[in-house]
C-alpha cells in the first residue's frame, strides 16, 4: 500500500470523527496569500479526484487550478474568496488548523463587462468545493447562500442611487452532469442559454469528451 493512500485514508478517516458535520457550525472568512496551499489542494481534490458526489474526474483530467492562479485570484480586487477552515474546536474562535473545509468565490462585474440591457447589477460564483467527507451535509447549501448574501449586499451598496434591477448571479457547470444541474435549479439558478465549449488549451485540466462544454446558469435576486 502506498503512502499516499495511507495518508488519504487517515486524512478521510480524521475527517469524519471530527467537528464540524453540523451545518449550523459553518463560517467563512476572506482567503489570504497563506492559505493558497491548503486551498490548492481542496479544490484539485474536490474536482479532479474520484470522491464524492460533485466531482468531474470522468469527465476532465489534469489538475483544477494552481498556486500561481489562486494568488493571482486572491490579489484582485473584486475577487472574493472565502474559505470554511477547521479549527480546533469546530467554531469560529477555535484555533485553525490549516485544513480546508469549503471555498467558494464571487467576482464582482464591472458594468462595462455587463450587456446593458440585462442590467447592471452582477457577480459569478465559482470555485465552489466542499471536503467530499462533509458533503450531503447541508454544508454546501450553508456556503453558497452565505456568497449569494454577500454578492447581493455588496452590489446594492456599490450603487450610489436606488436600483430595482434585480441582482444577476451567474456561475458555469459542466455539460453531462444532470445532477449537479438538479442541485443548483433546487436553489433557484436556471439556464440562460449561453453556453462555449470546454477550453482545450490546457489550463484548466483536459477534457475526456469533444463535445464538453460549459453552461451558464444564472438566478435573479430582487433588490429588498
Amino acid at each position: 500500500m502506498s503512502t499516499d493512500h495511507i495518508n488519504k485514508e487517515t486524512l478521510n478517516k480524521e475527517a469524519l470523527n471530527k467537528k464540524p458535520l453540523n451545518k449550523k457550525t459553518v463560517f467563512l472568512r476572506q482567503a489570504e496569500a497563506s492559505d493558497i496551499d491548503a486551498l490548492e489542494q481542496l479544490l484539485n481534490r474536490c474536482y479532479r479526484q474520484a470522491e464524492g458526489w460533485t466531482n468531474e474526474a470522468d469527465l476532465i483530467g489534469g489538475i483544477r487550478t494552481t498556486k500561481d492562479e489562486l494568488l493571482a485570484v486572491i490579489a484582485d480586487p473584486k475577487h472574493y474568496v472565502f474559505i470554511y477552515p477547521r479549527t480546533s474546536t469546530g467554531e469560529r474562535d477555535g484555533k485553525e488548523t490549516g485544513e480546508l473545509l469549503g471555498c467558494i468565490a464571487v467576482d464582482i462585474k464591472d458594468e462595462a463587462e455587463i450587456n446593458e440591457n440585462a442590467g447592471n447589477k452582477k457577480a459569478y460564483i465559482g470555485m465552489f468545493a466542499v471536503l467530499p467527507e462533509l458533503q450531503g451535509h447541508g454544508v454546501g447549501h450553508q456556503i453558497l447562500q452565505a456568497a449569494e448574501t454577500f454578492a447581493q449586499r455588496h452590489l446594492q451598496s456599490s450603487t450610489p442611487t436606488p436600483d430595482t434591477n434585480p441582482v444577476r448571479l451567474t456561475m458555469s457547470i459542466l455539460s453531462h452532469r444532470p445532477e449537479l444541474l438538479a442541485y443548483y435549479q433546487r436553489r433557484g439558478y436556471q439556464l440562460n442559454g449561453n453556453s462555449i465549449p470546454f477550453p482545450v488549451d490546457g489550463n484548466n485540466g483536459e477534457p475526456k469528451r469533444q463535445d464538453l462544454q460549459l453552461l451558464e446558469l444564472e438566478k435573479l435576486v430582487s433588490q429588498s
